[in-house]
C-alpha cells in the first residue's frame, strides 16, 4: 500500500461508520480531497451534509477549518477577514486573515448560492486558482479542499460560474428506510459524544498524497476517457475543456486511493457525478455504467460498479412518464433527445431486474416506445 493511503482510508472508514448510508458521499469527498478539487453537496435539509464535512475536517490534524453559512447579506470581511486597522493607519490596505478562510486547510461554505456580487469574484478566484486577491494583496491559499452545499441548484445565470468551480456534484438524500434503525443508533452515539478512537491524518501528509496523485499513469484509460467526453458532449452534457482536463485528477485519485499507480477502466466511475441538472444524474449513470461494467479488476474502487438494484415499479413508472411525454407530441427537439437518453438508461436498469416476468413486461413497454420513436423520425 502507498504510504499514507492507509491513513486516509482509515479516516474515510471512520466517517462512513459515523454516518450510516452515506458511503458514496464520503468516498466522493475522499476523491476530491486527494485530487485537491472542489465538491458540491446537493440535498434537502437534515441529510447531514454539514455534519459529514465537519467530521471529516476534524480528522485532519494540525489543519485549520473554516465553516460559514452564507446569506445574501454576507460581506467579504466575514469570509476573508477585516482590514488590519494597524496597517490601515499606516496607509496600507492589508487583510487580517487570522481564523478566516484564507488560512484554512478545510473550507465548507453552506448555502453557497447565496453568495452576492460583493464576494463572488474573490470566491471564484479562491475556488479555481486557490488564490486570494484583494487590492494589491495576493495570497496562495493552503486549502486542501473546498466544499459547498445547498438544497437548491442555481437559477441565476450569474451563479453558473460559481457552480462550475465545483468539479464533483454529490446528491445527498435521506437514507434507505432499511438503514433507518442503524442511522438512529449511530446518531444517538454521535449526539451523546461517545468516546471513540478518531483516526487522524496530517495536512502535510494529504499534500504529499495530492502531489503523488499527479504522477498516476492515465495512459491505460486515456483513449476511453477521450471518447467518453466526446460522447457526453454529444448527449448534451456540457464539459468544457477546462473541466475535461481537471476531471483527470479525479480519475487519478480513484486509482491512488486503491493503492494503484496507474488508472484502470473502472476509475471512470467518478464521471457519474459531473451533472449540471437533476435530469442528467440518471443519464450519466447509465452511460458510465455501460463504459465501466466490463472491468473486473479486483482492485477497482468500491464505488466503481455500485449499481443500485432497481425497483421494477419505479422503472415502470418512469417508462410511463416518458411514454406520456412522447405521445403528447409537444416535446421540443431537445426534450426528445432527453427522452431518448432516459429511455436508454432505463433499458440498462431493466437488465438488473431479477424477476423475469417483470423484466420481460417492462422490456416490451420500452421496445414499444422505441418503435414509436423510430416511426416518427
Amino acid at each position: 500500500m502507498i504510504p499514507n493511503i492507509s491513513k486516509l482510508n482509515a479516516v474515510l472508514n471512520y466517517v462512513k461508520d459515523t454516518f450510516v448510508g452515506k458511503n458514496d458521499v464520503v468516498d466522493l469527498l475522499g476523491i476530491c480531497l486527494l485530487a485537491r478539487e472542489n465538491a458540491f453537496l446537493y440535498g434537502p435539509p437534515g441529510t447531514a451534509k454539514s455534519a459529514i464535512v465537519r467530521t471529516l475536517s476534524q480528522t485532519v490534524k494540525d489543519g485549520k477549518n473554516f465553516e460559514y453559512l452564507l446569506t445574501r447579506f454576507t460581506e467579504p470581511n466575514e469570509i476573508f477577514g477585516p482590514f488590519d486597522i494597524r496597517k490601515l493607519k499606516e496607509g496600507e490596505l492589508l487583510t487580517n486573515t487570522e481564523g478566516m478562510m484564507p488560512e484554512a486547510s478545510m473550507v465548507f461554505l453552506d448555502e453557497i448560492f447565496n453568495a452576492n456580487s460583493a464576494i463572488l469574484n474573490s470566491l471564484l478566484m479562491a475556488l479555481n486558482e486557490k488564490i486570494f486577491k484583494r487590492g494589491k494583496e495576493t495570497k496562495h491559499l493552503p486549502a486542501l479542499m473546498f466544499v459547498g452545499a445547498s438544497n437548491v441548484l442555481p437559477e441565476d445565470e450569474a451563479l453558473n460560474a460559481l457552480f462550475d468551480r465545483f468539479l464533483i456534484r454529490i446528491n445527498v438524500d435521506y437514507v434507505n428506510p432499511e438503514l433507518l434503525q442503524q442511522v438512529l443508533l449511530a446518531g444517538r452515539r454521535l449526539e451523546n459524544a461517545e468516546e471513540r478512537d478518531i483516526p487522524e491524518i496530517r495536512a502535510e501528509e494529504i499534500r504529499e498524497l495530492q502531489n503523488l496523485c499527479k504522477t498516476v499513469d492515465l495512459k491505460p484509460i486515456y483513449e476511453v476517457y477521450l471518447n467518453t467526453v466526446i460522447s457526453l458532449r454529444n448527449t448534451g452534457i456540457a464539459i468544457s475543456d477546462r473541466r475535461a482536463v481537471k476531471l483527470q485528477n479525479l480519475i487519478a485519485a480513484s486509482a491512488l486511493i486503491c493503492g494503484r499507480s496507474e488508472a484502470i477502466l473502472s476509475d471512470l466511475w467518478v464521471l457519474k457525478h459531473i451533472w449540471d441538472t437533476e435530469e442528467q444524474i440518471e443519464i450519466l449513470e447509465g452511460i458510465i455504467n455501460r463504459t465501466i461494467e466490463k472491468d473486473e479488476n479486483p482492485q477497482s474502487h468500491p464505488q466503481a460498479l455500485h449499481n443500485k438494484m432497481p425497483n421494477p415499479e419505479e422503472v415502470m413508472k418512469d417508462v410511463k412518464i416518458l411514454q406520456e411525454k412522447w405521445n403528447s407530441g409537444s416535446a421540443t427537439f431537445e426534450e426528445q433527445n432527453v427522452i431518448k437518453d432516459k429511455l436508454r438508461y432505463l433499458q440498462t436498469r431493466c437488465d438488473w431486474i431479477k424477476n423475469p416476468e417483470q423484466k420481460q413486461y417492462i422490456q416490451q413497454e420500452i421496445e414499444g416506445l422505441w418503435q414509436r420513436i423510430l416511426q416518427s423520425m
